[in-house]
């Protein structure tokens, strides 16, 4: 086995828990035998590695030679696959409707085919109650082979019954194609810039809508053709900041989960993906009492008694419930307080960090970033920024990346740092001019923090920081410049600036006037 494969199997042992294991060691042990032992041996050996050394093993396991070792991993590789399967058979849905196809196709392989089709009804019932479409069209085809198997009085019935199921399984699966992969051409975009920027990056978010979307009435598709349905609109709508669809849709999202509880355990990915969404819109429109219903959904999650949590799950749960956290303290201005718990996440994140993407490190680094900044702690918002520049793989959301280094700008010219803004300001234009993200926001607050060096008097200053202002404003309202002012509230610190106040208290203000104009306005 190569290297490659062998870091494959230790990193899945070491992905195994107590649990996994025990039960692992007691399926592997139903056998006795030499190699049994042998693989055995190699498995309490790489269990007991940090790092992964072919040559550690075959120094502490005697009984393998070097010929014997590529093939004692491959052995040992699919018994713990196959202990896995058979452990959490009984908890994924998915697996449990795939066991009883399997006992279909047996019993049908045997000619035992009314057998076969009893156990496969089975199949289908609890596909259809779990919006299994997918396993919904295997079974269809092995009930097309069983119906030429043996003769019932009223065959002719039945073969103009499994027709038309088949031809809206097709139907169904092939819009549930269409939205997922409309959902994925649109998050790879996001990935890549973050949100629109221009009119191009417009047109092309259109294209992908409306060349992509099918006709279709939405009351008539099946729940998990809307579910992806809602995927895609809000990857759209949130692409394009137009939170108020997004939210409407997400809202349909969580509200179909709600209304169909079984879905929440056969698509529990989905689900939370959904409630996530609903938390984003919710806090952009600054729906602050709905924000705190819906973030207790992730709590209600894992009281859940017949819901098994497989380990990506609860990575997606703590990357949603902690940026959401985070996310509540920037809607009421709080950061103090989130700063405080920016320090417990931080701890908890070193968990995790192994399994999650740079993308979501960045995200969260951003996040930490600007909390920091709210609270006036300027070196750990440069730290966490930092992180940021110095990512290698400058394609990861260049928005982050760019407004990153504004962030950082201005951070150093808080804390004083006046050669090292004089050196950013220089390398943060080039950057800019090299991402195509130089706009009208970046430039003015180059232009502005060059002019800083003039400045002779506290007036003087004011009358700057007011001057500042005043040509950002109008940019809020512009649809390729208003996205600026997601990642950083810079009017805010603007008017900290002009007011002598801290930021924290300027935000929180506005703030908590906008979270209670909102919520009046909607009732």
């Amino acid at each position: 086995m190569s290297i490659k494969n062998s870091d494959q199997l230790f990193q899945l042992i070491k992905s195994l828990t107590k649990g996994e294991k025990r039960h692992f060691k007691l399926f592997a042990t139903r056998h006795k035998g030499g190699e049994n032992a042998k693989f055995l041996k190699l498995f309490d050996t790489i269990d007991a590695m940090n790092t992964y050394s072919e040559s550690k093993i075959l120094v502490k396991v005697k009984s393998i030679t070097a010929l014997q070792l590529s093939n004692i991993k491959q052995h040992l590789y699919k018994q713990i696959m196959q202990s896995l399967r058979m452990l959490h058979a009984s908890n994924d849905i998915e697996l449990k409707i795939r066991e009883q196809i399997d006992y279909a196709v047996i019993l049908y392989n045997k000619c035992l085919y009314q057998q076969s089709a009893k156990v496969l009804e089975k199949a289908k019932d609890m596909s259809r109650k779990y919006g299994k479409t997918v396993l919904m069209l295997d079974i269809h085809e092995m009930e097309k082979k069983q119906v030429t198997k043996f003769v019932r009085r009223n065959i002719q019935g039945r073969v103009e019954q499994i027709i038309p199921e088949g031809e809206l399984l097709q139907k169904q699966l092939n819009n549930i194609n269409t939205f997922s992969n409309l959902s994925m051409k649109l998050y790879a975009f996001y990935l890549r810039i973050g949100f629109i920027r221009n009119s191009k990056d417009f047109e092309l978010a259109n294209s992908f809508l409306y060349s992509t979307l099918p006709v279709f009435q939405e009351t008539s598709l099946s729940a998990e053709e809307r579910i992806h349905l809602y995927d895609s609109l809000v990857g759209y709508y949130f692409f394009t900041q137009d939170y108020s669809r997004g939210y409407d849709y997400a809202r349909k999202w969580v509200e179909l989960f709600d209304q169909n509880p079984s879905l929440i355990v056969s698509k529990l990915e989905m689900y939370v993906k959904g409630v996530n969404s609903l938390l984003k819109a919710q806090s952009k429109l600054s729906f602050y009492d709905d924000f705190l219903k819906t973030t207790q959904k992730f709590e209600d999650v894992k009281m859940l008694s017949d819901i098994y949590i497989p380990d990506n799950i609860a990575i997606q749960i703590f990357r949603y419930s902690s940026k959401h956290k985070i996310e509540r303290y920037f809607m009421l201005g709080e950061f103090d307080h989130g700063a405080a718990e920016v320090d417990k996440i931080v701890k908890e994140l070193d968990k995790y960090k192994d399994k999650l993407s740079q993308y979501d490190l960045l995200l969260f680094y951003y996040k930490f970033a600007c909390m920091y900044f709210g609270n006036e702690q300027y070196k750990e918002t440069v730290h966490w920024l930092n992180e940021i520049i110095n990512e290698k793989d400058v394609d990861l959301r260049a928005d982050i990346l760019s407004f990153a280094r504004i962030l950082n700008l201005i951070s150093h010219y808080e804390l004083k740092h006046k050669d090292l803004v004089d050196y950013f300001i220089k390398s943060t234009y080039r950057f800019l001019s090299k991402k195509e993200d130089l706009h009208l926001f970046q430039t003015r607050i180059i232009r502005f923090l060059k002019k800083l060096n003039t400045v002779r008097t506290d007036k003087e200053l004011r009358t700057a920081f007011k001057e500042l202002r005043d040509q950002l404003m109008p940019l809020a309202t512009n649809p390729y410049e208003k996205r600026a002012f997601m990642y950083f509230d810079i009017i805010s610190w603007l008017e900290s600036k002009i007011y002598g106040k801290p930021v924290q208290e300027i935000i929180k203000s506005k703030v908590l006037k906008r979270v209670v104009s909102e919520n009046n306005s909607r009732f």
